[in-house]
């Protein structure tokens, strides 16, 4: 068994000088029962923008923090220990920044086990140990509070959760082995498996609770007393810790293995055989149930030192620093200073997609917004969807009952643009049709001010030639969202050849406002996501129409690694949405884009997938099967495959050349928000390059040296 105490992780320390230390600053809380509890707070001397993060630095200062409540604890002068966060955040994790910069393999191998040394103390010390988790916590920061005797929880703490399978690596200090035998293996399943696979989904603090991840959960109002007067409560006796889903002796013996192996097959039809993460994941899982915490330790060691210096992690970290770093500062977004104040927004139109917008600019500018449509029936249809809305998130505790009044108040619909006057930016939301966004916009236009922004969600028309009926085509951009509104969070800013600066500006900065992450694009067919989507789903409905069956297409598709297979999508953006696409981009292009008259033909389908009982896609429904019009030369899976690989790096690499984007890396960044391209590829462009693909059709590589990566 390894002996953590021996290793010498100077080097590890060494390593990581610039490291942004999270500090473990101590004070003794007396309890109401005259005990004394030793309180860490971790914090990082910075605001909530820079959250606490753990790398060798700081696991440096908290072991020698642990050791002297150890010794303390020893002489009699503390009864417990307790650890919680800096306002807000408790803990997110590694600090990736660090870890990335240890991948040769000592080192890789000294910060697992360095963690495990440090960490292990909170269940090793001579008193009880108190995680009071006040907010935010990822990864290296949940395992912190695993580690501890028990575990209170903050009821707004902003997430919770174990990212690591997302990032190519798995939960490496403790969270792999002590959460199986906390709650389950099939609640540890969803935590470590299944949500990081799903877009990195996180838990809310009462599911981490109901779960049985924490032990007690309180109102932000009072939560660090609450805390401290419940620990003393467990310490006198008083409080029986009951933990209903730590996994008995039968459950081990037996829902444990048919729980691995449901989770193994799920994930080889999902995923297929080749990432590495998720599997390492399920063995430490599985052998979890039995053996020592030490030789799961050990065994998360060895998993964590292999992930770290592979392939997988490289190609993650890449399409981390896009969506850290490159998506917080949008190339080409001209100077903030010249973007218009935005004070009253107009939302043309009061359908689903219009109502979001609505919602989306009172919650995060909490300015007045008017909606309009054609009639009055309509707008308030609209209006009552975004009050329900409001009253959803106040149910939810997301809105306080002032914040939902004040919402409510700065909401108002109309029939008559000439309302629209003092509005600073208009968005419409209309059919997505050139003539009928050119004449709401026409209307609209002669009622505002001459240096309002006006800004269409057209997803593949001509910004362009919309604008070409104004009498300020400057002041027209592409403010192109994906759907839903609230969730995804990639705006594409589209410029035309007479986009004023102003305008552009005003675009990035009302983004960034509504804190999403903005990229900007030339205003050519399709912008960047939409444009590689229909290469997607054009290959795909070519395959069906040539023979292929459907449910064969969709796991042809599956080693791109998207969220969901080519039908399942157009399924959910729409059919006949699909379709329009489809035929724009055929129409602009039509020697490259794919349209299919099948599109059309399901699109009056009710139903026109038919699905398993997980929701997988398994071919077409019955009234589909009837209007569907096929040939009969399939096409093999790895054909589908090669020929979907080559036409979007051949695409992009037109893309490239027509200046739609100023480099590479913007594509990548695209795909990953608004497609949900996945980590561990590094994003679509590292992906074509190991596969072959940009050689084969793109004329060369799109990085140079390549990104190292999984698959290919």
């Amino acid at each position: 068994m390894t002996d953590y105490d021996a290793i010498d992780f100077s080097g590890l320390e060494a390593a990581s000088a610039d490291e942004v230390v999270t500090h473990a600053l101590v004070r003794d809380v007396p309890l109401a029962s005259g005990r004394t509890l030793a309180l860490i707070t971790l914090h990082n001397g910075l605001d909530h923008k820079r959250p606490n993060t753990i790398g060798p630095l700081t696991l440096r200062e908290l072991h020698d923090t642990l050791g002297g409540l150890r010794e303390r604890a020893e002489r009699g002068e503390i009864d417990a220990v307790g650890i919680t966060g800096k306002p807000y955040i408790f803990a997110a994790g590694a600090d990736l920044s660090q870890i990335q910069a240890l991948t040769d393999p000592e080192n890789a191998l000294r910060i697992a086990q360095r963690g495990h040394q440090v960490l292990g103390q909170l269940g090793a010390l001579p008193v009880p140990t108190f995680a009071f988790v006040n907010g935010l916590a990822l990864g290296g920061g949940v395992e912190i509070a695993l580690n501890a005797t028990y575990r209170t929880i903050d009821a707004s703490a902003a997430a919770i959760g174990l990212p690591e399978v997302f990032l190519g690596i798995i939960p490496g200090w403790g969270g792999s082995t002590l959460l199986p035998n906390l709650i389950g293996i099939e609640n540890a399943l969803e935590v470590v498996v299944s949500n990081p696979l799903k877009q990195n989904r996180t838990l809310k603090p009462q599911q981490a609770a109901d779960m049985g991840m924490f032990d007690a959960i309180f109102s932000p109002a009072r939560f660090l007393e609450d805390s401290l007067a419940w620990a003393d409560g467990v310490l006198g006796g008083d409080i029986v810790v009951e933990r209903p889903h730590a996994p008995g002796r039968i459950e081990r013996a037996t829902k444990w293995p048919i729980a691995i192996r449901v989770a193994r097959s799920t994930l080889e039809q999902r995923i297929g055989l080749v990432p590495r993460s998720p599997y390492r994941a399920l063995e430490l899982l599985e052998k979890a149930a039995k053996g020592t915490i030490q030789e799961g330790f050990q065994r998360e060691d060895e998993a964590l030192a292999d992930l770290i210096t592979g392939d997988q992690f490289a190609a993650s970290m890449y399409a981390f620093d896009l969506v850290q770093k490159r998506a917080k500062r949008p190339v080409g977004a001209p100077d903030s200073a010249l973007a218009r104040p935005v004070t009253r927004v107009g939302v043309i139109g009061a359908g689903l997609m219009a109502s979001q917008f609505a919602l989306l600019f009172l919650r995060r500018l909490q300015v007045p917004v008017i909606i309009t449509d054609v009639s009055a029936e309509r707008v308030e249809r609209g209006l009552a969807g975004i009050r329900d809305e409001i009253a959803a998130l106040q149910t939810k505790g997301r809105l306080d009952e002032d914040t939902a009044n004040r919402l409510r108040s700065l909401i108002s619909g109309t029939v008559d643009t000439a309302d629209f006057a003092g509005c600073d930016f208009v968005i419409e939301a209309v059919f997505e049709e050139t003539t009928v966004k050119q004449q709401v916009f026409r209307d609209v236009e002669r009622h505002l001010d001459p240096e309002a922004i006006l800004a269409t969600n057209t997803s593949s028309l001509s910004v362009e030639e919309i604008g070409s009926v104004l009498a300020h085509p400057e002041r027209l951009v592409g403010f192109h969202f994906f759907n839903p509104v609230a969730v995804m969070p990639l705006v594409e800013i589209v410029h035309t050849p007479r986009t004023s600066s102003a305008a552009l500006s005003t675009a990035f900065v009302t983004a960034k406002a509504l804190k999403k992450n903005a990229i900007g694009s030339a205003d050519r067919p399709g912008f960047i996501v939409n444009r590689l989507l229909a290469k997607v789903m054009g290959e795909a409905a070519r395959a069906v129409d040539k023979g292929t069956p459907l449910s064969e297409v969709e796991r042809a598709f599956a080693p791109l690694g998207l969220p969901m297979g080519p039908f399942e999508l157009i399924d959910l953006v729409g059919w006949k949405v699909a379709a329009h696409v489809q035929d724009t981009m055929a129409r602009h292009f039509p020697d490259r884009f794919h349209a299919s008259e099948n599109l059309h033909r399901v699109a009056d389908v009710s139903d026109p997938l038919e699905r398993d009982r997980k929701g997988r896609v398994t071919g077409w429904s019955k009234a589909a099967r009837q209007v569907v019009r096929t040939a009969s030369t399939p096409a093999p899976a790895e054909e589908i495959l090669r020929r979907v690989q080559d036409e979007l790096a051949r695409e992009i690499r037109i893309m490239l050349d027509e200046g739609v984007v100023p480099e590479v890396q913007d594509i990548d960044l695209a795909l990953i928000l608004g497609a949900g391209w996945p980590f561990i590829d590094g994003g679509a462009t590292p992906y074509l390059d190991r596969t072959g693909a940009s050689e084969r059709a793109a004329g060369g590589t799109f990085h140079t040296p390549p990104i190292r990566g999984l698959r290919g």
